[in-house]
């Protein structure tokens, strides 16, 4: 099934089913009002959530109604928790090799990961809001999944058992204050700002055999200004699966039923299909020519993130935003 949010009810949105061609949605209130109510009360919610669902595909559900993206907040609004990795180990190898530094070995068994942003979330529509251009605009295309209470320790194995939801995130970054945060060794803060979600969050049944040893085998792809910037493989070199990544998280404490976990930037050994970042883009520029030439965003710029199936049909719809000046 295919769960969004709508801009209305509150801080945490009205929940809806949304059909697989995410054309039509039907109001999911008498279920759970928002995403995350019904999070906290998966086991029952979710097969009641379900026959709906299967209702709104069949055209038997009442009060369907015609979907606009545009009408759509986050399916999260706000979440308790947001860890985002760095599974994908290309990008970490190009990144050091640029600037001469080799890769710890400690990186290839223990993942990388830190506290995000998550008291709040873009739509799927809504600008990404910014001061200033000095402060190296950035997107990155990412997946993420959404677990249930994971205990704390739990093993991967188990781990698996809780991911209910994966959808896809924007997670905005400000590359020109990341150096200097890093600099004072305690990690990311003003550098990493508000991240957009995407229309929908799917439950993994839904990927079919896309979904597969906890990884999305699917091209992440993006656009920029109109103009394709890259379709990275999301099943192909990512060192370490969800499960592995939800267990990491885990490790020393439980996450909530909620709880956010993201890939980092999609990223090949494979260069030639492109980045899901420009800072990407920018590290490979700078091992081929000695020096970057693509410049991060601009107020007025648009980025547009987008996962399809195999048909070419949008499985979690399109993140599309433009770069905008804060106030302005």
């Amino acid at each position: 099934m295919k769960l969004g949010s709508l801009k209305q009810g509150g801080r945490d949105g009205t929940l809806i089913v949304v059909s697989r061609d995410l054309t039509r949605a039907v109001a999911a209130t008498g279920i759970a009002p928002t995403l995350q109510a019904a999070l906290d009360d998966w086991s029952n919610a979710a097969p009641r959530l379900n026959a709906l669902s299967e209702a709104l595909n069949a055209g038997t559900a009442e009060g369907a109604f015609a979907l606009d993206v545009a009408a759509l907040a986050a399916p999260l609004p706000r979440a308790y928790e947001f860890v985002d990795g760095s599974a994908y180990l290309p990008h970490v190898e190009r990144v050091r090799r640029a600037r001469g530094a080799e890769v710890p070995e400690s990186f290839y068994v223990d993942p990388l990961m830190y506290q995000a942003t998550s008291a709040g979330f873009y739509g799927p529509r809504d600008p990404i809001l910014a001061r200033s251009e000095e402060w190296g605009i950035d997107l990155e295309a990412e997946v993420v999944v959404v677990t249930d209470d994971v205990p704390m320790g739990v093993t991967p194995a188990d781990a698996a058992k809780h991911i209910q939801l994966v959808g896809l995130v924007n997670d905005v970054s400000l590359r020109g204050l990341i150096p200097g945060e890093l600099a004072k060794g305690f990690g990311f803060l003003q550098s990493k700002p508000r991240s957009a979600l995407s229309p929908v969050f799917v439950t993994p049944d839904e990927l079919g055999d896309a979904w597969q040893g906890e990884k999305l085998h699917l091209p992440m792809r993006t656009w920029i200004n109109g103009k394709w910037f890259g379709e990275a493989e999301c099943g192909v070199d990512m060192q370490f699966d969800f499960a592995q990544l939800v267990a990491h998280a885990a490790k020393t404490r439980p996450l909530s039923a909620g709880a956010i976990v993201g890939s980092g930037t999609i990223a090949n050994e494979d260069t030639s299909k492109g980045a899901s970042c420009l800072a990407e883009q920018r590290t490979v520029e700078t091992l081929r020519d000695g020096k970057p030439s693509t410049p991060f965003l601009k107020f007025g710029d648009s980025v547009r993130i987008e996962v399809t199936d195999a048909a070419g049909d949008s499985i979690f719809g399109a993140i599309e935003q433009v770069v905008t000046k804060q106030g302005g």
